[in-house]
């Protein structure tokens, strides 16, 4: 294909070359032999002779022949425009010449054989194919846009007449009419066959890639695998290979990117390193200036003392010889004195006055000689040899090497969750590059009392920056500071910090639990003798009792010992209660079980008369004698002083609330609702704040009565009741009585309840009621 379009290339070049004629160019050059393309004439097309005709010529002969084919071509162009002068018709004679050679049927057989390539050829090749397929008057055209320069040539060569030139005209054309179409036919054939060779190396490329030989690491053919020379080798898929190799890529990525990571951290630590480096020279380098200037403070310190103390030496000395030349000066004065009076002594001729001087003035020579004169020196003109110490400037300067004592650390606030009942996590900093070899760890309880310094301190020595101290009390407040210690000292103590230590876990009191079908009423206290923060309450509904599988749910920020809960109906819970503080949660509580199947209350014994009991279970209360009302058993300030009864827990709950007491048929007793602030020197049911049903026994008959402000209607019961039904409705202002045994409604109150009630009940004689809590209420209870 390349070939072809060199072929092309070079074809036009000629062509718009001004000082080349039109001429096809002959292909007998180095550059077309190198391509392995020889283009002949049409009429040896396909003749074996044709290599013994058109022999290979060096390149000079190849100069030659190209000059006489330019100048072949120029003659023929003359020759053709001749002839158009002539008023020939050119295409009749080239139909005629082509039928002549047989070119209308070769061009139908390599139509035929070459099939779809002259399409894609002339796709590829717009501008040759046009010139070279699209019938041989191209080459005419050529030769009609250059006819000016042939005409030129032609007439310098000085061509013979018209009858000639006529002859010589149609030769040339006919020549080249078959070489255009020897030119088509090369084209054709050799991309035909470029084609064929590029398809047949593809259909090779593709077959090498059918497996892949594991001993040569080299994807081959399964031919090879065969009978070539992988024929013993060990072969795998190539997609498998493939896919082992881009595992086995992928970990050396991840091996790559795991060393390029370590990589980037050693970097990293480098330059922390380098930056330490910095850091540790510019301190130890302020440490040096520091050492320096003490040390020269202290050795001018020595100098100033040891100058000064001189300096007094001095004055001292001068002051003693200086006094002594004084005393000196006064004694030689009192010498010279008497030596002169001695003199004018002399000189006196007055025997009288003579010997009256005499006698004073020997006494007083006597007196002056008698006088011992020191005439020994004060004071020595040496000054005593004074040594230096400089014992402190070489500790000093032997100081310089040693680490200083550390600065001292930062100790930090209490972290959430950091603590348990009995251990606190005590966490600090040293916000400084000092060296530390252990840190120095106290802590006390903090107490508001006024002996709160007497509190005994705990010591404890650490290595590390943190420390978990236990065998602690619960919600208990604790002290802490810290020192850091090395081998130059101990540093200055810590601000002190407080921690509290998590609360102990709360206790639920069972017997104060109250629910219903839809809502429950926990109750716990508090182990602590200090306040918490708040509760929280962890409730886990039982789905299978079996398999305990349960999904957990929780109730924060609970200020209170209480809280209301609302639940689903008909199922079981199991509630748990944690205590909160700064320094966290508690353990989980003793876990208790909730059904919200009914109502379920217990019996409050603070509002039981002395004579009532409660038995073990908690619902049965027993009254064994009515004598001495009046008794002296103790009484508290809640309790039932006349009426031997008791009230249930207060229902809190909206809505519908059922249960049953359990009567025997002898025993007299009132059953129902009461407010909290019923009289308890009263009797249930004889004033507004408690309705009941009465049950006493005439002489007669069995009577019930169903008191409110001690009114009651006038109503008879026929089947005295074993097992009573009580049904509260706080909606519908309504209070019912039922048989259970026979699902007879009794009697209804009607009544606005201002407040929520308490269930109550009392014996008029000896006897024992059963209460029944926990019960769904019945369907036959439902009234009109």
């Amino acid at each position: 294909m390349s070939s072809r379009s060199d072929s092309t290339k070079e074809y036009e070049t000629s062509d718009q070359s001004p000082s080349c004629s039109a001429s096809p160019p002959v292909p007998e050059s180095s550059e077309t032999e190198a391509e392995g393309l020889i283009f002949y004439h049409m009429d040896l097309y396909g003749s074996k002779e044709r290599f013994d005709i058109f022999p290979e010529e060096p390149s000079g002969q190849g100069d030659r022949s190209l000059g006489d084919t330019r100048r072949e071509s120029a003659l023929s162009s003359k020759k053709f425009q001749r002839s158009q002068e002539a008023g020939y018709d050119l295409e009749k004679e080239v139909a005629e010449l082509a039928k002549m050679y047989g070119l209308d049927e070769d061009r139908e057989k390599e139509l035929e054989l070459l099939g779809g390539h002259l399409e894609m050829m002339e796709s590829r090749w717009p501008p040759a194919s046009t010139e070279e397929v699209g019938s041989q008057g191209s080459i005419y055209n050529a030769s009609k846009s250059s006819s000016p320069a042939k005409d030129h040539s032609t007439k310098q060569q000085g061509l013979p007449g018209e009858a000639s030139q006529d002859e010589d005209q149609s030769k040339a054309r006919t020549e080249d009419e078959a070489e255009s179409h020897m030119w088509s036919r090369e084209g054709l054939s050799s991309g035909g066959m470029s084609d064929e060779w590029s398809s047949q190396a593809v259909s090779e490329e593709e077959e090498a890639a059918d497996v892949f030989c594991s001993t040569c690491k080299m994807p081959i053919r399964a031919f090879d695998k065969l009978f070539g020379e992988h024929k013993d080798h060990e072969v795998a898929q190539l997609p498998s290979a493939v896919e082992s190799e881009k595992e086995e890529i992928h970990k050396n990525m991840c091996k790559l990117e795991e060393q390029i990571a370590q990589m980037e951290n050693f970097a990293s630590h480098l330059e922390e390193i380098f930056i330490t480096v910095e850091e540790n020279f510019g301190r130890q380098e302020q440490n040096f200036e520091v050492h320096y200037n003490d040390a020269v403070q202290v050795l001018a310190q020595k100098y100033e003392e040891q100058l000064e103390a001189l300096g007094e030496e001095k004055r001292q000395k001068l002051e003693a010889l200086y006094g002594q030349l004084v005393s000196c000066g006064e004694h030689l004065d009192t010498c010279k004195e008497l030596t002169d009076t001695t003199q004018e002594l002399y000189l006196e001729n007055d025997k009288a006055s003579f010997m009256k001087a005499a006698v004073t003035m020997v006494d007083r020579l006597e007196e002056f000689l008698k006088k011992e004169v020191d005439l020994k020196l004060s004071t020595v003109p040496e000054f005593e040899e004074r040594v230096i110490d400089f014992s402190e400037v070489e500790q000093l300067m032997n100081s310089i090497n040693t680490i200083p004592a550390p600065c001292a650390p930062v100790i930090n606030p209490q972290a959430p969750n950091a603590a348990t009942g009995t251990s606190l996590r005590v966490c600090w900093g040293l916000f400084s590059d000092d060296t530390v070899e252990c840190y120095q760890l106290c802590y006390k309880p903090v107490s508001n009392e006024s002996c709160s310094d007497e509190q005994a301190e705990h010591t404890l020595k650490v290595k590390e920056t943190y420390c978990t101290i236990t065998n602690l009390l619960p919600n208990t407040q604790y002290e802490f500071w810290v020192s850091a210690l090395n081998a130059s000292g101990i540093s200055p103590p810590s601000e002190r910090a407080v921690y509290v230590t998590a609360p102990s876990p709360p206790t639920i009191k069972s017997k104060k639990i109250r629910s219903c079908e839809n809502a429950a009423l926990v109750c716990w206290e508090s182990r602590d003798i200090n306040p918490v923060d708040s509760y929280m309450v962890e409730l886990s509904k039982v789905t299978n009792e079996e398999n305990d599988d349960i999904i957990t749910e929780s109730i924060v920020g609970i200020p209170n010992c209480e809280v209301l809960i609302h639940l689903q109906p008909a199922q079981s819970y199991r509630i748990c209660v944690r205590a909160l503080n700064l320094g966290g949660s508690s353990e989980r509580s003793e876990p208790v079980l909730i059904h919200t199947t009914g109502t379920y209350f217990c019996l409050n014994e603070d509002t039981a008369h002395p004579l009532l009991a409660i038995l073990d279970d908690g619902f049965t209360i027993a009254c064994d004698e009515l004598e001495n009302l009046e008794c002296d058993l103790p009484v508290y300030d809640n309790s039932f002083t006349r009426c031997i009864g008791i009230l249930g827990s207060l229902i809190p709950f909206p809505g519908k609330h059922y249960w049953e007491v359990e009567v025997e048929e002898d025993t007299e007793y009132r059953i129902g609702v009461a407010f909290e602030n019923t009289p308890r020197h009263g009797y249930l049911g004889a004033n507004n704040s408690s309705w009941c049903m009465r049950h006493i026994i005439t002489p007669s008959r069995h009577k019930y009565e169903f008191l409110h402000s001690g009114m009651t209607p006038d109503i008879r019961i026929t089947v005295p009741p074993q097992r009573i039904g009580i049904l509260l409705d706080y909606e519908n202002c309504r209070l019912s009585f039922f048989n259970a045994d026979i699902a007879q409604h009794l009697y209804a109150f009607n009544s606005c309840f201002q407040h929520y009630v308490h269930p109550c009940f009392a014996l008029e004689t000896p006897g024992i009621l059963r209460i029944h809590t926990g019960i769904a209420i019945p369907p036959w209870t439902a009234l009109p």
